[in-house]
Protein backbone atom coordinates (compact mmCIF):
# COMPACT_ATOMS: atom_id res chain seq x y z
CA UNK A 1 0.00 0.00 0.00
CA UNK A 2 1.46 3.67 -1.13
CA UNK A 3 0.60 5.16 1.75
CA UNK A 4 0.87 2.28 4.60
CA UNK A 5 2.82 4.34 7.03
CA UNK A 6 1.25 7.47 7.11
CA UNK A 7 -2.16 5.30 7.25
CA UNK A 8 -0.70 2.98 9.99
CA UNK A 9 0.93 6.86 12.00
CA UNK A 10 -2.69 7.93 11.91
CA UNK A 11 -4.33 5.00 13.00
CA UNK A 12 -2.11 4.44 16.10
CA UNK A 13 -2.47 8.29 16.94
CA UNK A 14 -6.55 7.87 17.28
CA UNK A 15 -5.75 4.63 19.27
CA UNK A 16 -3.87 6.25 21.76
CA UNK A 17 -6.21 9.41 21.79
CA UNK A 18 -9.63 8.29 21.70
CA UNK A 19 -10.11 9.45 25.09
CA UNK A 20 -9.25 12.79 24.09
CA UNK A 21 -10.86 15.65 22.04
CA UNK A 22 -9.56 14.38 18.21
CA UNK A 23 -9.83 17.33 16.00
CA UNK A 24 -9.14 16.60 12.35
CA UNK A 25 -6.85 19.50 11.62
CA UNK A 26 -4.77 18.21 15.06
CA UNK A 27 -4.45 14.81 13.28
CA UNK A 28 -3.72 16.60 10.08
CA UNK A 29 -0.42 18.17 11.68
CA UNK A 30 0.47 14.86 13.50
CA UNK A 31 0.71 13.43 10.02
CA UNK A 32 1.82 16.16 8.10
CA UNK A 33 -0.38 15.97 5.07
CA UNK A 34 -3.42 18.29 3.72
CA UNK A 35 -6.88 18.10 5.27
CA UNK A 36 -8.29 17.24 1.70
CA UNK A 37 -5.47 14.69 0.15
CA UNK A 38 -5.81 13.15 3.30
CA UNK A 39 -9.69 12.52 3.54
CA UNK A 40 -8.99 10.61 -0.04
CA UNK A 41 -6.03 8.79 0.92
CA UNK A 42 -7.78 7.21 4.48
CA UNK A 43 -11.22 6.86 3.13
CA UNK A 44 -10.35 4.92 -0.12
CA UNK A 45 -8.02 2.60 2.27
CA UNK A 46 -10.60 1.94 5.55
CA UNK A 47 -13.57 2.75 3.58
CA UNK A 48 -14.80 5.79 6.05
CA UNK A 49 -14.08 8.61 6.80
CA UNK A 50 -11.21 9.95 9.50
CA UNK A 51 -14.88 11.12 11.76
CA UNK A 52 -16.36 8.27 11.01
CA UNK A 53 -13.34 6.00 12.06
CA UNK A 54 -12.90 7.53 15.46
CA UNK A 55 -16.66 7.41 16.09
CA UNK A 56 -16.74 3.48 15.03
CA UNK A 57 -13.96 3.08 17.00
CA UNK A 58 -15.10 4.74 20.24
CA UNK A 59 -18.10 3.12 19.80
CA UNK A 60 -16.72 -0.06 19.82
CA UNK A 61 -14.93 0.65 23.25
CA UNK A 62 -18.27 1.24 24.79
CA UNK A 63 -19.82 -1.29 24.09
CA UNK A 64 -17.01 -3.44 26.01
CA UNK A 65 -17.50 -1.31 28.75
CA UNK A 66 -20.93 -1.79 28.89
CA UNK A 67 -20.83 -5.73 28.81
CA UNK A 68 -17.27 -5.76 30.79
CA UNK A 69 -17.64 -2.82 33.36
CA UNK A 70 -20.14 -1.39 35.69
CA UNK A 71 -19.66 2.15 34.50
CA UNK A 72 -22.70 4.00 34.19
CA UNK A 73 -24.13 4.73 30.60
CA UNK A 74 -23.61 8.66 31.38
CA UNK A 75 -20.20 8.20 32.44
CA UNK A 76 -19.36 5.84 29.16
CA UNK A 77 -21.23 8.48 27.19
CA UNK A 78 -18.94 11.23 28.39
CA UNK A 79 -15.97 9.34 28.23
CA UNK A 80 -16.18 8.58 24.76
CA UNK A 81 -16.90 12.49 24.04
CA UNK A 82 -20.51 12.04 23.48
CA UNK A 83 -22.33 15.28 24.69
CA UNK A 84 -25.14 13.92 26.68
CA UNK A 85 -26.41 10.23 27.33
CA UNK A 86 -29.22 11.52 24.63
CA UNK A 87 -26.49 12.05 21.67
CA UNK A 88 -24.93 8.49 23.12
CA UNK A 89 -28.18 6.28 23.30
CA UNK A 90 -29.30 7.86 19.30
CA UNK A 91 -25.55 6.90 18.05
CA UNK A 92 -25.29 3.53 19.64
CA UNK A 93 -28.71 2.28 18.44
CA UNK A 94 -27.74 3.52 14.81
CA UNK A 95 -24.53 1.02 14.87
CA UNK A 96 -25.95 -1.83 17.41
CA UNK A 97 -29.31 -1.97 16.68
CA UNK A 98 -30.25 -1.28 20.28
CA UNK A 99 -29.98 1.43 23.03
CA UNK A 100 -27.31 0.87 25.78
CA UNK A 101 -28.89 -0.26 28.08
CA UNK A 102 -31.28 -2.85 26.76
CA UNK A 103 -27.52 -3.96 24.81
CA UNK A 104 -26.51 -4.27 28.35
CA UNK A 105 -28.97 -6.48 29.98
CA UNK A 106 -29.49 -8.24 26.89
CA UNK A 107 -25.93 -8.66 25.81
CA UNK A 108 -24.90 -9.99 29.36
CA UNK A 109 -27.39 -12.54 29.71
CA UNK A 110 -26.51 -14.13 26.33
CA UNK A 111 -23.05 -14.29 27.46
CA UNK A 112 -23.12 -15.20 31.02
CA UNK A 113 -23.89 -18.97 30.33
CA UNK A 114 -21.38 -18.92 27.58
CA UNK A 115 -17.96 -17.33 28.19
CA UNK A 116 -16.07 -19.72 29.25
CA UNK A 117 -16.82 -22.14 26.22
CA UNK A 118 -15.88 -20.08 23.69
CA UNK A 119 -12.17 -20.70 23.80
CA UNK A 120 -13.18 -24.79 23.43
CA UNK A 121 -15.68 -24.45 20.62
CA UNK A 122 -14.18 -24.55 16.90
CA UNK A 123 -14.20 -21.08 15.04
CA UNK A 124 -16.24 -21.43 11.62
CA UNK A 125 -13.85 -21.02 8.68
CA UNK A 126 -10.31 -21.17 11.17
CA UNK A 127 -7.85 -24.16 12.19
CA UNK A 128 -5.00 -24.11 14.50
CA UNK A 129 -2.06 -25.22 12.53
CA UNK A 130 2.10 -24.23 12.72
CA UNK A 131 4.83 -25.91 14.58
CA UNK A 132 3.87 -26.56 17.66
CA UNK A 133 -0.05 -25.56 18.26
CA UNK A 134 -0.84 -27.56 20.82
CA UNK A 135 1.39 -24.49 22.81
CA UNK A 136 -1.35 -21.93 21.41
CA UNK A 137 -4.67 -21.10 21.71
CA UNK A 138 -6.80 -19.34 19.38
CA UNK A 139 -10.61 -18.27 20.13
CA UNK A 140 -13.33 -15.11 19.72
CA UNK A 141 -12.90 -12.16 22.59
CA UNK A 142 -16.44 -10.40 23.19
CA UNK A 143 -14.13 -7.80 25.07
CA UNK A 144 -11.31 -6.37 23.19
CA UNK A 145 -12.67 -5.73 19.72
CA UNK A 146 -11.73 -3.15 16.56
CA UNK A 147 -15.30 -3.13 15.24
CA UNK A 148 -18.31 -4.98 15.54
CA UNK A 149 -19.03 -7.41 18.57
CA UNK A 150 -16.71 -9.76 18.47
CA UNK A 151 -12.47 -10.40 17.46
CA UNK A 152 -9.89 -13.37 16.61
CA UNK A 153 -6.81 -13.58 18.83
CA UNK A 154 -4.04 -15.97 18.82
CA UNK A 155 -2.04 -16.52 22.06
CA UNK A 156 0.33 -18.65 23.44
CA UNK A 157 0.09 -20.98 26.65
CA UNK A 158 2.82 -23.11 27.32
CA UNK A 159 5.65 -22.12 24.67
CA UNK A 160 9.11 -22.50 25.88
CA UNK A 161 11.13 -22.15 22.72
CA UNK A 162 11.52 -18.89 20.67
CA UNK A 163 11.26 -20.86 17.58
CA UNK A 164 8.01 -22.29 18.01
CA UNK A 165 5.25 -20.62 16.43
CA UNK A 166 1.34 -21.04 15.21
CA UNK A 167 -1.08 -19.97 13.15
CA UNK A 168 -4.86 -19.64 12.58
CA UNK A 169 -5.76 -19.71 9.13
CA UNK A 170 -8.23 -20.39 5.88
CA UNK A 171 -7.65 -22.21 3.03
CA UNK A 172 -10.04 -22.02 -0.27
CA UNK A 173 -9.44 -22.18 -4.30
CA UNK A 174 -7.79 -19.87 -6.66
CA UNK A 175 -10.08 -20.46 -9.59
CA UNK A 176 -11.75 -17.44 -8.99
CA UNK A 177 -9.27 -15.35 -8.32
CA UNK A 178 -6.55 -16.70 -11.69
CA UNK A 179 -5.09 -13.58 -13.67
CA UNK A 180 -6.09 -11.24 -10.80
CA UNK A 181 -3.99 -9.29 -8.15
CA UNK A 182 -5.42 -9.49 -4.70
CA UNK A 183 -5.35 -7.69 -1.51
CA UNK A 184 -5.23 -9.23 2.27
CA UNK A 185 -5.55 -6.20 4.98
CA UNK A 186 -6.87 -6.78 8.70
CA UNK A 187 -6.64 -4.71 11.70
CA UNK A 188 -4.38 -6.60 14.13
CA UNK A 189 -3.30 -5.32 17.88
CA UNK A 190 -0.52 -7.54 19.99
CA UNK A 191 0.23 -8.31 23.24
CA UNK A 192 4.07 -9.05 24.47
CA UNK A 193 4.62 -10.49 21.29
CA UNK A 194 8.69 -11.46 21.86
CA UNK A 195 9.62 -12.90 18.51
CA UNK A 196 6.99 -11.93 15.93
CA UNK A 197 3.49 -11.64 14.86
CA UNK A 198 2.19 -10.97 11.29
CA UNK A 199 -0.57 -11.54 8.84
CA UNK A 200 0.47 -14.10 6.14
CA UNK A 201 -0.63 -15.51 2.78
CA UNK A 202 0.30 -17.90 -0.04
CA UNK A 203 -0.52 -18.83 -3.17
CA UNK A 204 0.35 -22.62 -4.42
CA UNK A 205 -0.16 -24.65 -7.94
CA UNK A 206 -1.82 -27.69 -8.19
CA UNK A 207 1.98 -29.65 -7.08
CA UNK A 208 1.48 -27.49 -3.99
CA UNK A 209 4.74 -25.32 -4.87
CA UNK A 210 4.72 -21.80 -3.66
CA UNK A 211 4.52 -19.19 -6.41
CA UNK A 212 3.71 -16.18 -4.49
CA UNK A 213 4.11 -15.39 -0.67
CA UNK A 214 4.20 -12.63 1.70
CA UNK A 215 4.32 -13.47 6.03
CA UNK A 216 5.42 -9.72 6.39
CA UNK A 217 8.60 -11.14 7.46
CA UNK A 218 10.74 -7.94 6.44
CA UNK A 219 7.99 -5.73 8.66
CA UNK A 220 7.14 -7.88 11.59
CA UNK A 221 4.92 -6.61 14.68
CA UNK A 222 6.58 -7.07 17.69
CA UNK A 223 5.84 -6.11 21.49
CA UNK A 224 2.61 -4.67 22.39
CA UNK A 225 0.57 -2.92 19.80
CA UNK A 226 -2.23 -0.76 19.29
CA UNK A 227 -4.85 -1.72 16.67
CA UNK A 228 -3.76 -0.89 13.28
CA UNK A 229 -4.12 -1.86 9.56
CA UNK A 230 -1.69 -4.33 7.76
CA UNK A 231 -2.16 -5.38 4.08
CA UNK A 232 -0.42 -8.14 1.83
CA UNK A 233 -0.52 -7.78 -2.20
CA UNK A 234 -0.47 -11.35 -4.31
CA UNK A 235 -0.67 -11.93 -7.81
CA UNK A 236 -2.64 -15.51 -8.58
CA UNK A 237 -1.37 -16.75 -11.59
CA UNK A 238 -3.20 -18.86 -14.17
CA UNK A 239 -1.85 -22.08 -12.82
CA UNK A 240 -2.80 -21.47 -9.06
CA UNK A 241 -4.89 -24.06 -7.63
CA UNK A 242 -4.78 -22.76 -3.72
CA UNK A 243 -4.75 -19.63 -1.40
CA UNK A 244 -3.91 -19.94 2.33
CA UNK A 245 -4.31 -16.78 4.49
CA UNK A 246 -4.08 -16.16 8.41
CA UNK A 247 -2.28 -14.97 11.22
CA UNK A 248 1.10 -15.87 12.64
CA UNK A 249 2.29 -15.43 16.28
CA UNK A 250 5.70 -17.01 17.07
CA UNK A 251 7.21 -17.66 20.64
CA UNK A 252 5.42 -16.29 23.39
CA UNK A 253 2.45 -13.08 23.39
CA UNK A 254 -0.91 -12.53 21.98
CA UNK A 255 -2.31 -10.51 18.72
CA UNK A 256 -6.02 -10.30 18.33
CA UNK A 257 -7.19 -9.74 14.38
CA UNK A 258 -10.25 -7.41 13.44
CA UNK A 259 -12.50 -6.95 10.12
CA UNK A 260 -10.18 -9.29 7.54
CA UNK A 261 -10.91 -7.77 4.00
CA UNK A 262 -10.27 -9.58 0.96
CA UNK A 263 -10.65 -7.92 -2.40
CA UNK A 264 -8.95 -7.47 -6.00
CA UNK A 265 -6.86 -4.54 -6.35
CA UNK A 266 -5.60 -3.61 -10.19
CA UNK A 267 -1.74 -3.59 -11.29
CA UNK A 268 -1.15 0.33 -9.55
CA UNK A 269 -1.36 -1.64 -6.21
CA UNK A 270 2.34 -2.71 -5.31
CA UNK A 271 2.75 -6.51 -4.79
CA UNK A 272 4.71 -7.40 -1.60
CA UNK A 273 5.13 -11.04 -3.00
CA UNK A 274 8.68 -11.93 -1.01
CA UNK A 275 8.73 -15.34 -3.09
CA UNK A 276 11.58 -15.53 -5.34
CA UNK A 277 11.10 -16.91 -8.93
CA UNK A 278 11.74 -20.67 -9.19
CA UNK A 279 11.62 -21.01 -13.13
CA UNK A 280 13.63 -23.65 -14.55
CA UNK A 281 15.85 -21.71 -17.30
CA UNK A 282 16.18 -23.48 -20.76
CA UNK A 283 20.00 -22.90 -20.58
CA UNK A 284 23.08 -21.73 -18.07
CA UNK A 285 23.24 -18.25 -17.84
CA UNK A 286 25.32 -16.00 -16.45
CA UNK A 287 28.55 -18.41 -16.23
CA UNK A 288 31.12 -15.43 -15.65
CA UNK A 289 29.17 -13.71 -13.01
CA UNK A 290 29.56 -10.12 -15.25
CA UNK A 291 25.88 -9.59 -16.52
Amino acid sequence: MKYEFVLNKTIDYIEESLHETLEIERIMNHVGFSKYHFHRIFKAAIGMSISEYIRMRRLARASAMLLYTDETILDIAFEHHFESQEAFTRVFKKYYQLPPGQYRRLMSAVLKNKEESYMDRPIKGWMLSGSDPFNYEMGVDREIVHQGKASGYLKSKTVLEADHFATMMQQFKAENYHNKRIRLSGFLKTKDVDVFSSMWMRVDNVNGDIIQFDNMSNRPIQGTTNWNLYSIVLDVPEESALISFGIILSGRGQVWVDQITFEEVDKSIESTNLEMSSEVLSEPTNLSFEE
